[in-house]
C-alpha cells in the first residue's frame, strides 16, 4: 500500500497545504484477473480537489471515505461532484462514498443545493459506524470509534504491503482525542497516521484533538511502528509536537508534508 498526503493542515487549508486528505493506493487484480491500482482517498477537505489532480486522474479513484462531516475534512467533495459531472467527455463512473451520519444531505449542504438533488450520478452515498468493514479492492477498511465532537471513526486500513511479500496494516485516527477505541484501531499497524492538532501546555480542552504527547501514547501503546503526524493547524509548530511524541514513543515519529508518499 501507499499512502500519498494530497493535505495535511488541520481545522482548515493553510499557506502551503490544503486541509486533510489522502490518496490511499494498492495494487491487486480485477475481477477479471488482471493487475490494477485502487485508489480511494481518505478525507477530502478544503483544497484537495486541486492538489489530488497531481496525483490521480479522477477517473481513477474508486471510492472516498470520510471520517466524519466536518467542513475541514469533506468541504472538497463537491469539487469532486462538479468534475465528475461536467468533464468534458464525462460524465465519470459513480464512487462510493462511505461517512459516519448522512453524506448526501451534508453534501447538499456544502453545494447549497436544492433538496431534489441527490448527486446519484456521482455517488453512492453509505454510511458506516464502528464496527463496519469497507472493501476497496484488495484493501479492507474497519471502521473504530472515535473520541470528537461529532461522529467520527478512525480506520485501521489493510491490504498488500508495497514494500515485500504478505500485508500490511496502516491506521488513520480521524479527528480524536486519545481513547481506548483508538488504541485498538492502531494495535501493531506498521504505519500510524495521527491528528495533532493541540500543542502540549497551550491547548486545555479534552475530547476534541491530540497533542503531541498523546499521540505519542497512542502510538506507543498500541505498538505501532511509525508514526506520523498530521491535521497541525496553521499556528501549531511541527517541532514542537514532534518532540512531544517523541518524549513519549519510542519509535521513528515525523510530521508530514504534503506531497508526501509514504509506502507501507
Amino acid at each position: 500500500m501507499r499512502l500519498t498526503v494530497i493535505g495535511c493542515s488541520g481545522s482548515m487549508s493553510g499557506r502551503f497545504s490544503a486541509a486533510s486528505a489522502y490518496l490511499l493506493q494498492a495494487d491487486g487484480e480485477d475481477e477479471d484477473g488482471r493487475l490494477r491500482t485502487y485508489s480511494a482517498v481518505l478525507d477530502f477537505g478544503p483544497g484537495a480537489m486541486g492538489q489530488l489532480l497531481n496525483y490521480l486522474d479522477p477517473a481513477d479513484l474508486d471510492a472516498m471515505v470520510l471520517s466524519h462531516l466536518h467542513t475541514d475534512h469533506c468541504a472538497d467533495i463537491i469539487g469532486m461532484q462538479v468534475y465528475r459531472r461536467w468533464l468534458p467527455g464525462g460524465p465519470l463512473a459513480r464512487i462510493p462514498v462511505y461517512s459516519p451520519g448522512d453524506g448526501q444531505y451534508r453534501t447538499r449542504q456544502l453545494g447549497g443545493d436544492p433538496d431534489e438533488e441527490t448527486y446519484e450520478g456521482e455517488f453512492e452515498f453509505k454510511q458506516i459506524g464502528p464496527g463496519d468493514v469497507v472493501e476497496i479492492g484488495p484493501m479492507k477498511l474497519e471502521a473504530f470509534a472515535a473520541d470528537h465532537t461529532v461522529p467520527c471513526v478512525g480506520l485501521r486500513v489493510s491490504g498488500p504491503s508495497d514494500l515485500g511479500p504478505g500485508n500490511a496494516t496502516l491506521g488513520y485516527t480521524g479527528d480524536t482525542d486519545l481513547c481506548d477505541t483508538e488504541v485498538e484501531m492502531a494495535r501493531g499497524v506498521d504505519l500510524l497516521l495521527s491528528e495533532c492538532a493541540f500543542e502540549d501546555g497551550r491547548d486545555s480542552v479534552r475530547g476534541v484533538h491530540m497533542t503531541g504527547s498523546r499521540a505519542g501514547e497512542l502510538a506507543q501503546r498500541a505498538g505501532a511502528a511509525r508514526l506520523l503526524l498530521t491535521h497541525l493547524q496553521p499556528w501549531t509548530d511541527p517541532e514542537a509536537v514532534r518532540r512531544s511524541a517523541e518524549r513519549v514513543y519510542e519509535g521513528p515519529v515525523r510530521a508530514v508534508l504534503p506531497g508526501e508518499e509514504h509506502r507501507v
